[in-house]
C-alpha cells in the first residue's frame, strides 16, 4: 500500500523586517495559479513602499507556476520603489528556472 501524500503546504507570506534601507519578505509554500491574488495584495503592504532594497527569501517555496511568477514580478515591478534593489536568495532550481521564465533576470539578482 502506497503512502498518501501529505497536504500541500498553503502559501504564506511574511514581511520580517521592512525600513528606509531592506525589506525582507519571506515567501513559503506552493504558490500556485490561487496564491497570485493574494501574493500581489500582500505585497502591496505600504510597509514596502520606501525601501532600498528587497529581499525575497523563497527557500520555502515548494512549488511556483508561472502565474504566480508573473503576479510577484507585476508586484517587483510596480509596487516596488523606483531603483530600489531586488535580491532572491534560497529558491530550488525548479523556482528559479520558472522566475527566469517570467522574466525575473531584467530585475533582480538570483542567488544560488
Amino acid at each position: 500500500m502506497a503512502a498518501e501524500p501529505g497536504p500541500t503546504p498553503s502559501p504564506s507570506v511574511d514581511i520580517t523586517a521592512a525600513g528606509a534601507e531592506r525589506a525582507q519578505v519571506t515567501l513559503a509554500g506552493d504558490l500556485g495559479t490561487g496564491a497570485a491574488r493574494e501574493l500581489e495584495e500582500r505585497l502591496a503592504d505600504r510597509r514596502l513602499d520606501e525601501t532600498a532594497e528587497w529581499a525575497l527569501d523563497m527557500s520555502g517555496v515548494t512549488h511556483l507556476d508561472l502565474a504566480c511568477a508573473y503576479a510577484l514580478l507585476r508586484a517587483a515591478t510596480e509596487q516596488r520603489p523606483k531603483n530600489a534593489a531586488l535580491t532572491i536568495r534560497g529558491a530550488r532550481h525548479d523556482v528559479q528556472r520558472t522566475l527566469r521564465q517570467a522574466g525575473f533576470k531584467a530585475v533582480a539578482v538570483i542567488e544560488e
